[in-house]
């Protein structure tokens, strides 16, 4: 008769030489991992990508934008804001307009259809924080809510200004 297994070290306990889950930056990049695929699936059922989202909520956020203004805020290529902005036009959750001063460049902004797309997107990515979050109590979720914007804010990349 075998005795039932001892669970294992913990990864830094000492009893176990230092393993990825000693990392923080490598449990945070799986967890964001998972949250992102999680949240992913959700917007592929509606026809749509993180980025479609992202777009969204940028410009709730910050405002109308210049096309190109926005590619730099978000890091994105402008013929990939392009393909986004024309699916999100097309389905009325932006308007472009040309700059009358400039008719070079071209204004995205958010409609009201957009705005209620971005709330019902919102819910599905809290739902996904819920799922991904739920080993944690409210506290500890507040806790480490407050931990991640302090690590946030010393990365002052300037890119996504989020």
């Amino acid at each position: 008769m075998t005795s039932p297994a001892a669970p294992p070290p913990s990864p830094s306990s000492g009893d176990m030489p230092p393993t990825l889950l000693d990392l923080g930056t490598y449990l945070l990049s799986r967890i964001g991992r998972t949250a992102r695929a999680r949240l992913g699936e959700r917007l592929a059922g509606r026809g749509l990508r993180l980025w479609d989202m992202a777009v969204l909520a940028a410009l709730a956020d910050f405002g109308p934008h210049a096309q190109r203004e926005l590619c730099e805020r978000l890091a994105l290529d402008p013929s990939d804001l392009a393909k986004i902005a024309d699916q999100l036009a097309a389905g009325g959750y932006v308007e472009r307009a040309r700059d009358s001063a400039d008719r070079r460049r071209v204004s995205v902004s958010v409609t009201d259809a957009g705005r209620a797309l971005l709330a019902e997107l919102d819910a599905e990515a809290r739902s996904v924080q819920d799922e991904v979050l739920a080993p944690l109590d409210a506290q500890e979720r507040e806790v480490l809510q407050g931990l991640l914007l302090r690590v946030h804010a010393g990365l002052t990349t300037g890119r996504l200004g989020l």
